[in-house]
């Protein structure tokens, strides 16, 4: 067994210099900071769209400090959550201040997670080597959406309440297991004192730990492949004598003082929302939260908050006389497939077959379109998952593919915020209409990329990152 050695210092040394040579002595204090930032190399043409994932960890620590905040004056019972909101609100010392924090801080989450996954769409940071760290982070987007769920309850305002029986009532469509798995997600025949209690339990405790866990090991996936950049080129092929990529540079402090700027303007963003408006016309925090939860008066429109909305809209979007569209689709599809696809006989007949059992279960006979809105709903979430392997253009940058498909990423953009802002609406003949073609967009932008992403005329991708100094 090794002898256990201590780093020795002259006498004059610093006392700060000191103790942190006795920390790293006894933990890898320093390393860990040279390894994650101080002395971690990225690549030197990073702009504004790599922010996000630093405003993200800052969210992520707000979100945190002032849960802990709120749990301390909570109470987790149907008969006085709403009271205790009241309370934090009125009668807490900056009580209105840490909770406007906390609720614009889940919107704020959102927005900059939405755009973090822009810009790995744009600039293709999901593809190879990077795939795992594109399923650590869609992992992290599904936490989020639960957290968001269980913590939307807890107000138990009109909203939260209705809110949170409608969602969990999507459960009791799937078949057979339907409605038991409903009663055991409320934990009652009805939203009441036990999903309230067992929604703060998943908020609190559960799903942050697992987040934590998510965050820690995307970034580690990170660091160990390096970091994109906008050209999509892998910046370690390129060594110089000192074994650092040419085009990187360390993080500390160049991109220390980036993210700073990035944070300043952020805070100043955020700040005046939680001071002049929190509630944001009704998209951060709906009116009807600010009535006490009544099981007896349902209200007018019940409808998630705004970064459920795409993938809601996508659920009222799949009626019954929508399903014959998408029965169409899915023929038109397979012999899309069948006729360019390169894979194999047996896995086009596979694919037929499986095809054909999904045609005949969407008859209104066989299951109704309240289960196939479930279906797609969970679709259009999880079908991000599979965006590395769908993907096969030969260049990963947006830089570099043809120009046409800059329309192609923009539609897409356009058609997701318009069944973001419908979901927010009350439903009608003509959005429903609006709605249905968006979905339509929505899904044939992931299921034809295998093809689009390869077709046109691709630019020539340099063997060097571009950059010009500021």
């Amino acid at each position: 067994m090794a002898a256990f050695k201590e780093t020795k210092f002259p006498a004059d040394a610093p006392a700060a210099q000191k103790a942190l040579g006795w920390v790293d002595d006894r933990f890898p204090l320093t390393k860990l900071w040279n390894d994650q930032w101080g002395k971690y190399y990225a690549p030197k043409n990073f702009n504004f769209w790599y922010i996000f994932g630093s405003l993200a960890m800052l969210v992520l620590v707000l979100q945190i400090v002032t849960g802990i905040f709120l749990t301390m004056h909570y109470k987790p019972d149907a008969n006085l959550a709403f009271a205790s909101v009241e309370y934090i609100m009125r009668e807490v010392p900056a009580g209105w201040l840490v909770r406007y924090m906390h609720s614009t801080g889940a919107s704020a989450f959102f927005i900059i997670i939405y755009l973090h996954m822009t810009r790995a769409l744009l600039y293709g940071s999901y593809r190879k080597p990077r795939e795992l760290i594109w399923l650590f982070g869609f992992a992290i987007f599904l936490c989020l959406m639960a957290e968001a769920f269980f913590g939307y309850l807890l107000p138990w305002g009109q909203m939260s309440y209705w809110g949170a029986q409608v969602i969990v009532n999507l459960f009791g469509a799937i078949p057979f297991i339907g409605p038991d798995l409903s009663l055991w997600i409320r934990g009652d025949y009805v939203v009441s004192d036990a999903t309230l209690n067992r929604f703060f339990a998943f908020h609190v405790i559960a799903i942050p730990l697992v987040l934590l866990g998510l965050v820690a090991a995307h970034l580690i996936a990170l660091h160990e492949v390096g970091s994109g950049n906008p050209d999509g080129i892998e910046v370690k092929e390129n060594l110089g004598a000192d074994g650092h990529p040419l085009d990187s540079i360390p993080s500390h402090p160049y991109y220390t003082v980036h993210d700073l700027f990035g944070v300043s303007v952020f805070l100043l963003i955020f700040s005046a929302v939680v001071f002049f408006a929190p509630e944001m016309g009704g998209y951060f925090l709906e009116y009807n939260n600010f009535l006490p939860g009544d099981s007896l008066k349902t209200p007018l429109h019940i409808a998630p908050t705004w970064y459920f909305t795409p993938f809601y809209s996508v659920l009222r979007a799949t009626t019954a006389d929508f399903m014959y569209v998408l029965m169409a689709a899915v023929a038109a599809y397979v012999v899309f497939v069948w006729l360019k696809s390169r894979l194999s006989s047996m896995v086009k007949t596979a694919f037929a077959a499986v095809a054909l059992v999904a045609i005949v279960g969407m008859l209104p006979q066989v299951l109704d379109a309240k289960f196939w809105g479930v279906v797609f709903f969970g679709g259009s979430v999880v079908i991000l998952a599979f965006l590395p392997w769908l993907d096969h253009s030969p260049v990963k940058s947006i830089r570099y593919r043809p120009h046409w498909h800059k329309y192609v990423y923009l539609v897409f953009g356009v058609s997701f915020l318009i069944l973001g802002y419908l979901g927010t609406q009350a439903p009608t003949e003509t959005k429903t209409m609006v709605s249905q073609v968006c979905t339509l967009i929505y899904f044939s932008f992931f299921l034809l990329m295998p093809w689009w992403s390869t077709m046109g005329k691709f630019k020539t991708v340099p063997d060097r990152v571009t950059f010009h100094p500021h």
